[in-house]
């Protein structure tokens, strides 16, 4: 399965509460930080959601 790089780029302050709950649920803690999470339909969706705050790179 391959997976994806998620990069938090802007800051949290004054979104939307559901936007700043999806960031925790996909374990971003503050700007520039990375996780790696499998590329999923569930994972996906959240991305898609907040795709204004952050960046996406695949990796093979």
């Amino acid at each position: 399965m391959s997976k994806i790089r998620i990069t938090l780029k802007k800051g949290l302050s004054g979104r939307i509460a559901k936007h700043r709950k999806t960031v925790s649920a996909l374990g971003l803690k503050h700007v520039n930080h990375q996780v790696i999470k499998d590329d999923h339909p569930a994972v996906r969706g959240m991305v898609k959601k907040i795709d204004y705050l952050l960046t996406v790179e695949e990796i093979k």
